[in-house]
């Protein structure tokens, strides 16, 4: 029993040292070795485009998003934008009908959703009536850079690319620790994300601006995000999904704790499935690098919940055989009460705040888990009013 326990601690630890620090130290090395592979564009790459948007009573922003939209810096005979409303109940398709009509110069197109099944299922169903060579999707609260079509087009530099991911930047990061944390948390993916597409492939995409091509849309189950699945698929598929950090999108962080703890909570209503999603990615000669940046980018990350409960229990009952596990069991008591303490006194302290949001990482990876087993992972969600 005790060398099963000191397996597991050490299983465990190694996920949580490996998820954290070991894998964002790799992936720093690997860009600096390979320093000289850099992203190629092709600016002349002007094929046609849908851009669209998906609204669930989005009236407080949709009329932004649509100005937005019409602004972008791309041939107007080639652009087309499309609203799918996802069975919108408030003002947000009067709003988008009086804005079309106001602007017939544009190809502006309302797709309803007659029922509300979530925005992998209205981007399922908008996208059949998409006619254009390419697919551009983006959020109805995210402000789109004018020349982000145009960069997302540029990256399509080869048949073999067919997901192009943009940078979602947090304007909001100064207002709040929580924000604040979003942001630095953010920075670094993206960081990690623009060497994993240099190399090879990303291992995961950003919801607020990204782009494939129209024939390589795969109508995912609903409970799917796009963010987390596209990418895998078209590793598997032999293809590549990279990112184009040029091509930015603007958009809020969560303010308040509760709107982010619950955006991580609908985050993780997949967590179980993208684990691994297919034993295939295992298969490192098949699929060399990508094999190593989802393990260490992904699984790991996905696995930080049991992880982090694995460690605590064995060390807690390893404690009295070794000052090691006496250690790291005081270690863990420690971090925890720290969170703890930010949690309840709101005291001003990055590293106090940066400690509080892992750990409420964490918790939510645990709720997610506990939704699917229970039934109650759902393909939609309310919005987090404060990113609005």
């Amino acid at each position: 029993m005790e060398l099963l326990l000191e397996i597991l601690f050490y299983i465990s630890g190694f996920v949580i040292v490996w998820a954290m620090i070991g894998y964002p130290i790799s992936i720093k090395i690997i860009g600096k070795i390979y320093k000289n592979r850099t992203l190629e564009k092709k600016y002349s790459h002007q094929p046609t485009v849908t851009v669209m948007v998906v609204a669930h009573n989005e009236e407080k922003v949709i009329l932004d998003k649509l100005n937005n939209i019409i602004e972008l810096d791309y041939p107007r005979d080639k652009i087309e934008f499309l609203i799918a409303s996802d069975n919108s109940t408030d003002t947000t398709n009067e709003i988008v009908r009086k804005f079309i009509s106001g602007h017939k110069e544009y190809n502006i197109k309302l797709y309803e959703v007659r029922a509300r099944k979530g925005k992998t299922n209205a981007q399922n169903e908008a996208q059949k009536t998409v006619t254009t060579e390419y697919l551009v999707m983006t959020d109805a609260n995210s402000i789109m850079d004018k020349k982000s079509v145009r960069e997302l087009m540029a990256a399509f530099i080869s048949d073999d690319i067919a997901y192009v991911s943009g940078r979602l930047s947090i304007v909001n990061q100064d207002i709040s620790d929580v924000s604040n944390a979003e942001a630095s948390y953010w920075d670094s993916d993206l960081a990690i994300r623009e060497i994993e597409g240099r190399m090879q492939t990303i291992t995961a995409g950003n919801g607020a601006l990204y782009a494939c091509r129209t024939t390589d849309y795969h109508d995912f189950d609903p409970i799917e995000c796009h963010d987390s699945a596209m990418p895998p698929l078209y590793a598997i598929q032999g293809k590549r999904a990279i990112a184009n950090h040029d091509a930015v999108a603007y958009e809020k962080a969560g303010e308040v704790v509760e709107d982010e703890f619950g955006r991580k909570v609908r985050m993780n209503r997949v967590i179980l499935r993208h684990i691994l999603p297919d034993l295939r990615i295992l298969n490192v000669f098949k699929y060399k690098w990508f094999s190593y940046f989802y393990f260490g980018h992904r699984t790991c990350r996905y696995l930080l919940w049991i992880a982090h409960l694995i460690v605590f229990i064995s060390s807690a009952v390893l404690a009295t055989e070794s000052w090691f596990y006496t250690a790291a069991f005081i270690g863990q008591i420690l971090f925890y009460a720290l969170a703890l303490i930010k949690g309840l006194t709101k005291v001003d302290n990055k590293y106090l705040t940066l400690i509080y949001y892992y750990c409420v990482t964490v918790i939510a990876q645990w709720v997610g888990v506990y939704n699917i087993l229970t039934g109650r992972a759902k393909p939609f969600w309310e919005k987090a009013e404060s990113t609005r």
